[in-house]
């Protein structure tokens, strides 16, 4: 006899549905949005150091908070001096980690390369109102070539410059050099002595953002210890062969006692000029940019082709003006000649 009721019924096959079958979600299932949140209780900030992908901002109280980037800012780095958001703990409490979520829109932003045919540009500092290029008169010798360079990056970002001269209690005629040298670019100029008053130069930064570069061993670090004394930057000794060691391995915002902030930046040897290019050096000498309007298409304004409009400028007995000879200089340098 067969069988029936429930035994025939536990024989039977069972038929499955699609409510039987059990899907893991994928990754990146998540709905994806163009819509981003707005922090509307963002807190604004100014980041005063960078370090291993943590970034101290100092915010409008005077407290220092510690950040990171937000992944919303995507491939956009962080330099110093630039002006962000921040979210999250923004206490700055021991521990605590907020997020920047926006960076403004800057301005004179300093930029260099590591050698002139380095492609790859770096931001030093952002927002900067006045490039201070520090350089000794003595232990070590003032470097004319570095200090052109310095200018080419300043004239291409529109910054202003002021030459720092330190050390002039050991120079012995390389001032009146120097000022011979660059008077013409009507370059705003301060000397300075280790034991000797700092009001001129004070007067000169305040209320500015002002980054300090130099060669190691002319005496930046020295002058923020002075100018900040609660900065305590490390200072260093010039060798046997008049070459400084670096002291500052990292830039640093400090703010002045007077208002303004000055940065201190690492020593460097080298000052890439790849991103810059001989027209954008042409537009800082304006009365120059002007007479190379009647240039031939392609004129590079070095003169060798014999037939540049600044070449109309000589004088009587076929010399060219200071002005001229000085732009060809940082052309000179520009083009790494």
């Amino acid at each position: 006899m067969g069988r029936t009721g429930r035994g025939a019924a536990l024989t039977r096959r069972r038929q499955y549905d699609e409510d039987d079958v059990r899907v893991r979600p994928g990754r990146g299932t998540r709905p994806r949005t163009r819509i981003r949140p707005k922090h509307a209780d963002a807190v604004d900030g100014f980041v005063v150091t960078v370090d291993r992908g943590r970034y101290t901002c100092r915010v409008a109280d005077g407290r220092d908070v510690t950040a990171m980037r937000a992944r919303e800012l995507g491939r956009k780095g962080v330099v110093v001096g630039d002006k962000v958001s921040l979210v999250g703990d923004t206490s700055g409490s021991a521990g605590s980690l907020a997020r920047i979520v926006r960076i403004a829109e800057r301005y004179g932003q300093l930029r260099r390369t590591a050698d002139d045919d380095d492609t790859t540009e770096r931001i030093i500092v952002a927002n900067v109102d006045q490039l201070v290029v520090v350089a000794s008169l003595a232990d070590p010798p003032p470097r004319t070539g570095f200090i052109d360079r310095c200018l080419v990056a300043a004239f291409d970002a529109d910054i202003p410059v002021l030459l720092c001269l330190t050390k002039e209690d050991l120079e012995d005629g390389s001032l009146a050099e120097v000022h011979h040298y660059y008077g013409d670019l009507e370059v705003d100029s301060v000397t300075c002595r280790p034991d000797g008053p700092l009001g001129e130069l004070r007067d000169k930064l305040r209320g500015r953002l002002s980054v300090l570069i130099g060669h190691s061993g002319v005496g930046k670090s020295t002058l923020v210890n002075r100018l900040v004394p609660a900065a305590d930057r490390d200072v260093g000794v010039v060798s046997a062969i008049g070459k400084g060691r670096h002291t500052s391995t990292s830039a640093i915002a400090v703010e002045l006692p007077s208002g303004g902030w000055i940065v201190d930046t690492p020593g460097v040897r080298s000052f890439g000029l790849a991103h810059v290019s001989a027209d954008s050096l042409l537009h800082a000498f304006g009365d120059l940019a002007e007479v190379a309007t009647g240039c031939p298409r392609g004129c590079d304004h070095t003169g060798a082709t014999g037939d540049c409009a600044l070449d109309g400028l000589r004088d009587a007995d076929g010399n060219l003006p200071q002005r001229v000879v000085s732009y060809r200089r940082l052309l000179d340098s520009l083009t790494g000649q």
